[in-house]
């Protein structure tokens, strides 16, 4: 069983924060989660994140995080899914994860008639040359946390920021390009489905009052 939960118009370090604690505090008993969010504006640097990548943040704030990657962008209108995982009790290792991640969204796409592809030495989903989705993870006391982001049909002004990924002039992409108008709230239940099917998931909603991420406070760095 997985419980899946929503959060809207999350701060970023505040998603983090309660990702960190409910790994920290998470026994083998613990259900899975998966988290459903939609992130204000932030550049997030990952682990092995160079700041030569960050071009132009402008008054976007910066966030270093504990993911895997390089930097990127979350914003409104991207689909952003946390995989908060019993590594060992799925029998998954991390490329396994990663791949899991690749295939349910490129299964999605291909639903609307989108060929995407995925690359071994670069985690995510393209189009042609265009990124559509990123990928970063961070797997801490056998557990999985951070996921995927799916950009739907959001600004992509901030990613000209930033050399995406770490990559000079690496084009971003979304579903709007493609004439596809939906919100990442309509398509969260479709790639939520393809990823609890192939993790061998059930799901379980919690109730609304457990959906809540307190805002009090931005929480950026």
């Amino acid at each position: 069983m997985v419980f899946i939960r929503h959060y809207n118009n999350a701060f970023y370090s505040d998603t983090w924060q309660a990702m960190r604690e409910f790994t920290d505090a998470r026994t083998p008993e613990t259900p899975d989660e998966i988290w459903i969010v939609e992130h204000l504006p932030v550049y997030t640097l990952g682990q092995s994140g160079k700041t030569e990548h960050i071009l132009n943040p402008g008054n976007i704030p910066i966030v270093n995080s504990d993911r895997g990657g390089q930097v990127t962008y979350h914003g409104p209108g991207q689909l952003v899914i946390y995989i908060l995982a019993d590594m060992k009790r799925a029998g998954l290792g991390v490329r396994q994860l990663v791949s899991i991640l690749e295939n349910s969204v490129v299964a999605l796409l291909a639903e609307h008639h989108i060929q995407a592809n995925t690359r071994y030495d670069a985690p995510g989903v393209y189009i042609d040359n265009a990124k559509i989705c990123s990928i970063g993870l961070r797997i801490r006391r056998g557990y999985s946390y951070h996921g995927l982001a799916l950009n739907i049909n959001m600004d992509l002004t901030p990613f000209l920021g930033i050399n995406p990924c770490g990559y000079t002039g690496l084009r971003m992409t979304q579903l709007a390009d493609f004439g596809i108008k939906t919100t990442p709230q309509e398509i969260a239940p479709r790639l939520v489905g393809y990823l609890e099917s192939k993790l061998g998931y059930t799901s379980a909603l919690p109730n609304k009052g457990e959906c809540e991420l307190h805002e009090s406070h931005s929480a950026v760095n």
